[in-house]
């Protein structure tokens, strides 16, 4: 079991894989190849995933697992594209503007 100073990366499956992308929350002290794997597992199985990041630090840990990603999944053949916007988040009643960016086989 991890201890309280170490961080994964979130996974939230929706009800229906068919209704919704399977989303990937990552934080500022998630490790990139960490993420990176679970991209890449996300997107050889559902060929797209969504990756959700707040502030600067989580963006930038994200962003260097899509790149990382894109090596993983380049020998199979796939190439990956991201498509970012802005989310709003509900974290403890408080909400927050996020960054999300949807992970999709080109």
């Amino acid at each position: 079991m991890p201890s309280s100073s170490q961080h994964t990366v979130s996974q939230v499956r929706p009800e229906t894989a068919a209704s919704r992308l399977e989303i990937l929350k990552v934080s500022a002290t998630s490790k990139p190849v960490a993420v990176a794997g679970a991209i890449a597992g996300v997107v050889r199985t559902q060929h797209q995933v969504e990756v959700q990041a707040i502030g600067a630090g989580a963006i930038n840990q994200a962003i260097k697992a899509i790149a990382i990603s894109r090596g993983y999944v380049a020998p199979g053949g796939l190439d990956l594209v991201c498509t970012p916007s802005f989310i709003n988040i509900s974290i403890n009643g408080e909400e927050r503007t996020g960054i999300r960016l949807v992970v999709q086989v080109r």
